[in-house]
């Protein structure tokens, strides 16, 4: 059977075709309109359908941001925010008049670097996004856990500070409000007055105002994930988003991770992702 996998992204979808070996057969990636849901659903459909048309047994697998509510089956704690309060995989079966399977977004990337990348001989993976965003999820020998409500590894809306900054969520102080693209971009300008994009602050930090700022960063970075290992005790972390591409974060931040766990002995790996920003198309695919 054919595998068509579907990554719903913030800025782009994308969709991708596997034979039965799990080769790429076709690729294609269009600009999501991120504020109209009819739109999205369109769009995914006409992917699919552009793909699959000189096959006619496949499945087909979605990667989005936000989770499905076990209990309304609609779509919550999603950043693209037209997507909560709508039935995304309901209306997709409609659409395309077939079954589809459909995950978070980096329940996708950590399946993917699971079974194909990065953490392949792992065990317990925690897989990290940190991009504009801040998610995770969790695999065990190869099965997603998802939970009993599907929020397992959610680890961007842990209270870091409390009464610290605002989060969409309605709550303050969430981990993703401290260390993902957009807020850090805001400390910087809190800190600097000045807008500058994460690339460009990360070309401008040897100087003792962006010593300060990188210093808090880590510092963040270095209680979140702490807090993640001393919960799940993973067998390896993989990072993957943007922000994966900061080497200082396999260095430097994982000294200040393993300072901060409730441990004699701290060993984790924390791996940099190997399949990049496909991890999500092809962990979709790999849903069914």
């Amino acid at each position: 059977m054919y595998k068509i996998g579907i990554d719903l992204g913030g800025t782009k979808t994308e969709v991708i075709l596997l034979d039965e070996n799990l080769r790429a057969l076709e690729r294609k990636r269009i600009p999501t309109p991120q504020n109209d849901y009819e739109e999205i659903i369109n769009n995914i459909s006409s992917l699919v359908l552009e793909v699959s048309e000189n096959i006619s047994d496949f499945s087909i697998g979605v990667c989005t941001p936000g989770a499905i509510s076990k209990q309304t089956g609609l779509i919550k704690n999603s950043n693209t925010q037209c997507l909560i309060g709508n039935s995304l995989k309901q209306d997709l079966e409609k659409k395309l008049g077939k079954k589809i399977s459909i995950e978070n977004d980096a329940n996708c990337f950590t399946m993917a670097e699971a079974k194909m990348g990065a953490a392949m001989d792992y065990g317990l993976v925690f897989g990290v996004i940190m991009g504009t965003g801040i998610g995770g999820g969790i695999v065990i020998d190869g099965n997603l856990h998802s939970g009993r409500t599907n929020i397992a590894g959610e680890w961007g809306h842990h209270i870091l500070h409390r009464n610290g900054n605002s989060c969409y969520c309605g709550k303050a102080g969430c981990v993703e409000t401290y260390i993902s693209g957009p807020s850090l971009e805001k400390q910087w300008k809190k800190q600097t007055g000045k807008s500058m994009s994460l690339p460009e602050i990360l070309s401008n930090i040897d100087n003792k105002v962006g010593q300060k700022w990188k210093d808090e960063f880590l510092e963040n970075f270095g209680y979140g994930l702490a807090n993640v290992i001393d919960i799940l005790d993973p067998d390896a972390i993989v990072l993957g988003g943007g922000l994966s591409n900061i080497d200082f974060l396999y260095t430097e931040g994982k000294k200040l991770v393993y300072d901060k766990v409730f441990s004699d002995l701290v060993d984790t790996p924390i791996l940099k992702n190997k399949l990049g920003d496909s991890a999500g198309v092809y962990g979709a695919a790999l849903l069914t």
